[in-house]
């Protein structure tokens, strides 16, 4: 699904640097966005609600940042109004913090952060055109393995919940021409959750809660039509 994103942001940028025969405009009801994005969560441990492993109470947890090329495709309403959605797959490490201090807890669990959000666009002057947004996400997990730490004490498998959450959203757009073609800064705050549970065969041996409330800084070209 990585590959997948690099391709549609690589055809993205294609479409920009074509924009001519596209025929692009900076007041397209259509804007595509390719961009590199960091995304950088938290992870912490919220609440722990099964410790059949006798995990030290000042255990934590922390998940790992991750960079990745996405795609994001918006439609204007109105020149100030426009709904956004993005694309991507983001992989994380879980590892342990305090009494699990550099433990490996999850291996290469991919995201899939399926947002949308509505966005209010302010004209400045001169084509800069700042924006803030919000709305709905829902966390997708999977693939997710047992890092090597939680092996060792027993676990087998484990299952990270999938959560709806909260994203928060603001940036700017930049026209580089008249035809379409910008550049754009983005940042989002998302708030949302995640249930991680570890198996000892069939039984629950750990099941925490945990605080992912990622940040995610994105910056790339942009092509509106």
């Amino acid at each position: 699904m990585l590959k997948h994103s690099v391709t549609a942001a690589a055809l993205a940028i294609s479409l920009g640097l074509a924009a001519p025969a596209l025929a692009g405009s900076s007041e397209g009801k259509v804007q595509i966005k390719a961009m590199a994005t960091g995304v950088l969560p938290d992870g912490k441990i919220t609440a722990v609600q099964t410790n059949a492993i006798g995990a030290p109470a000042t255990s934590d947890s922390a998940a790992s940042d991750s960079y990745v090329p996405t795609l994001a495709v918006e439609y204007f309403f109105s020149p100030n109004i426009s709904v956004e959605t993005i694309c991507c797959v983001t992989p994380h490490d879980v590892t342990g913090r305090g009494g699990l201090a550099g433990a490996e807890l999850v291996d290469d669990a991919i995201i899939l952060p399926a947002t949308v959000t509505l966005k209010f666009h302010a004209d400045l002057g001169g084509g800069f055109k700042p924006y803030i947004g919000a709305g709905p996400t829902r966390f997708f997990i999977f693939s997710e393995g047992v890092g090597a730490d939680a092996a060792l004490l027993g676990a087998t498998r484990v299952d990270l919940s999938d959560k709806f959450g909260v994203a928060l959203q603001a940036g700017f757009d930049l026209p580089l021409n008249e035809r379409g073609l910008g550049f754009s800064v983005d940042a989002k705050r998302y708030f949302v959750d995640t249930t991680a549970t570890f198996y000892a065969g069939n039984t629950v041996a750990l099941r925490t809660e945990h605080s992912l409330d990622p940040w995610v800084i994105s910056a790339g070209l942009s092509y509106r039509f």
